[in-house]
């Protein structure tokens, strides 16, 4: 069994390198959650942040790379291997807190910490 990281990208994803996700309709395995606000392709740390709009009250939500099971470029979506329950129920993002603050970034690496498919 291969170890699991929550920060890159799954190799069957779809995903490319340097192709900016922004704008995407994200999709849970139970329904849409909404469109990706922001996007980083940053080694060890990739990840999108999705603005959920009027579904949990306009919040945004940070999802790492390594939730991510398929980039459908075509359609412009992104699937995801959690449900809406699991993603509302993460930690709040604050872009307040985002940045080079580590730290921030390892209670994602913790909640998501483990493969769910």
């Amino acid at each position: 069994m291969s170890e699991f990281d929550v920060w890159g990208y799954h190799p069957t994803a779809g995903h490319r390198p340097g192709v900016d996700l922004v704008g995407f309709e994200v999709e849970a395995t139970d329904g849409s959650i909404g469109k990706v606000s922001k996007h980083s392709d940053e080694v060890g740390a990739s990840h999108i942040v999705v603005d959920t709009g009027p579904w949990i009250f306009g919040k945004h939500v940070l999802l790492p790379a390594g939730t991510i099971r398929t980039v459908d470029l075509t359609g412009e979506k992104v699937h995801v291997d959690r449900t809406k329950e699991q993603i509302k129920a993460a930690p709040e993002y604050d872009a307040g807190k985002y940045g080079d603050d580590r730290s921030y970034l390892e209670e994602f690496g913790r909640y998501y910490g483990q493969p769910h498919m």
